[in-house]
């Protein structure tokens, strides 16, 4: 999407997930059409375990990716057009995916819990309010002793195109309690637009309590 000073922008989330949904009349920012580099390589390592819920999910390509590999997986978006484009793709891949249209601010009513959920560039959308509304909604669907996979826009990327820039410190605030940062490293976050890629942070959380 365009502003009138011509910056592209990343719409703001809202409770219809109006300004999500309008984003796909096109292709977005964020669908590269493939798992961000910096995930797969956690899936390499063995950090996609159990049953994974993928928050935000787009067009769904990292509950795809678990469900490639044998792991049960459910991906919750609150575009209905992300939602329809990621059930397609499962059905061309011969994929079972369960894709809902769902608010990440209310995961624990989807009544399940999942081992590994993953969160690629939805955390940095929220203001401070709706943030820790989400870091209570991630508690609610995240089995203890299970991990968060998350990556967002780092305070270190230069410039004002994109979502707002989250701080380290942010991050470990928003996880101090019930979680344990087991890792919070720089990554690139991949874009299908120039510069095709922003310094993110990528976390690996634990929750250790409910």
């Amino acid at each position: 999407m365009t502003d009138s000073d011509g910056k592209d922008r990343i719409p703001a989330p809202g409770g219809t997930g109006v300004g999500f949904d309008d984003a796909y009349l096109g292709t977005p920012p964020w669908d590269i059409g493939r798992p961000q580099p910096a995930l797969l390589e956690l899936a390499d390592r063995g950090l996609f375990r159990g049953h994974v819920l993928d928050v935000g999910c787009g067009t769904g390509e990292h509950a795809l990716l678990a469900a490639e590999r044998g792991l049960p997986a459910s991906g919750i978006d609150l575009s209905p057009r992300a939602i329809d484009l990621a059930k397609n793709k499962a059905a061309a891949r011969n994929l079972a995916v369960e894709f809902r249209i769902w608010d990440a601010l209310d995961l624990g009513a989807l009544g399940v819990q999942f081992d590994t959920v993953i969160d690629s560039g939805l955390y940095h959308v929220f203001d401070d309010e709706q943030r820790e509304s989400y870091v209570a909604s991630l508690g609610a669907t995240t089995a203890v002793g299970g991990r968060l996979l998350l990556m967002c826009f780092s305070d270190r990327m230069p410039g004002d195109w994109g979502p707002r820039r989250v701080t380290r410190d942010e991050l470990e605030a928003s996880f101090a309690a019930n979680w344990s940062v087991e890792s919070i490293e720089e990554a690139h976050l991949s874009v299908n637009i120039a510069p095709e890629s922003a310094i993110a942070w990528r976390g690996v959380l634990r929750r250790t309590t409910s």
